[in-house]
């Protein structure tokens, strides 16, 4: 369980992963840092269930900044507990892809990271939400909520993560399958059909050559979505080397951009990925952006305190 301590001061609240192989050294960082600025960190280690739950509790606190050190999951734990609050989010990116610091400009070196929660600004980001769980990267159904599956379930036989997750992706494909699926907006209504994935990002994402999987706002106010295209398994790896050899258009995986709409599937629940999270959801699915819900610490061009 998460434990806090005692005594109360003016720092921010550090809420880390105890997971992290990273953790030490943000613990260090996070005290050094710190006293040079005068104040003292409170520090929170937690685990899966206790993130959310320590965030909860941190929003009760007298701090304007709480902060969030871990990766992707460890970030929408944090921020789903603050957004649409005045507390503002500070990012330690101590996981193993930090998705969302890298958009929002965060260094993944350490100390610099650290220092920005003392002479950053606070940047105002969307977030997106499916059935009322938020989420700062993106969310799907289909394929990638089954390789996370896999991947957990490989990573608790003691493979480590990249290797589990290359595990999940050989297992899954080799199981190859479509959802059915029928999108429906105020804008349109299109028929059900089959397919390998539904993907929706906070804000669009690019889809081929160097700069595949960013993004270049957090701010758009719009939700970027795209079913992939009905097709068997070699095509679709086809199609995911063309789009690292930047080839692929947003008209081939019928993308889309829009504020709200929803997912309507051939069954009553479906298994949903919010920021690599998989949770079972009760169809039809329920897409929205926030705009502007969530305060972000971000590196400053004048160096003001946030």
């Amino acid at each position: 369980m998460a434990s806090y301590p005692a005594e109360r001061s003016a720092g921010p609240i550090c809420i880390l992963n105890g997971a992290s192989s990273r953790l030490e050294a943000a613990r260090e960082h996070l005290v050094r840092i710190s006293a040079e600025f005068g104040v003292e960190p409170r520090i929170v280690i937690a685990r899966g269930a206790d993130l959310p739950l320590s965030a909860a509790r941190a929003l009760g606190e007298n701090s304007r900044l709480v902060v969030a050190g871990g990766g992707d999951g460890t970030i929408n734990a944090v921020a789903g507990a603050l957004a649409g609050r005045d507390t503002a989010l500070g990012v330690l990116p101590i996981g193993t892809l930090n998705h969302f610091a890298r958009d929002v400009g965060i260094p993944l070196n350490l100390e610099a990271a650290v220092r920005i929660l003392f002479t950053g600004q606070v940047k105002k980001v969307d977030v997106g939400e499916v059935n009322g769980r938020v989420f700062v990267n993106n969310s799907g159904i289909g394929l990638y909520p089954r390789i996370v599956r896999v991947r957990e379930e490989a990573q608790r036989r003691g493979h480590v993560k990249w290797v589990a997750f290359l595990l999940a992706v050989g297992s899954v494909m080799r199981r190859y399958s479509l959802v059915s699926v029928r999108l429906r907006s105020e804008e349109t209504h299109a028929a059900a059909r089959g397919t390998p994935f539904v993907f929706v990002g906070n804000n669009r994402y690019e889809i081929a050559g160097l700069e595949i999987g960013t993004r270049s706002s957090l701010n758009s106010g719009r939700l970027w979505a795209c079913v992939a295209p009905k097709t068997g398994r070699r095509n679709l790896m086809r199609m995911a080397l063309r789009a690292f050899l930047g080839h692929v258009a947003d008209h081939e995986l019928d993308a889309f951009e829009a504020e709200e709409f929803f997912v309507e599937t051939a069954t009553r629940s479906v298994n949903v990925s919010t920021d690599g999270e998989v949770t079972i959801m009760d169809a039809p699915l329920h897409y929205r952006i926030r705009p502007g819900a969530l305060g972000v610490v971000a590196p400053s061009r004048n160096g003001e305190p946030p």
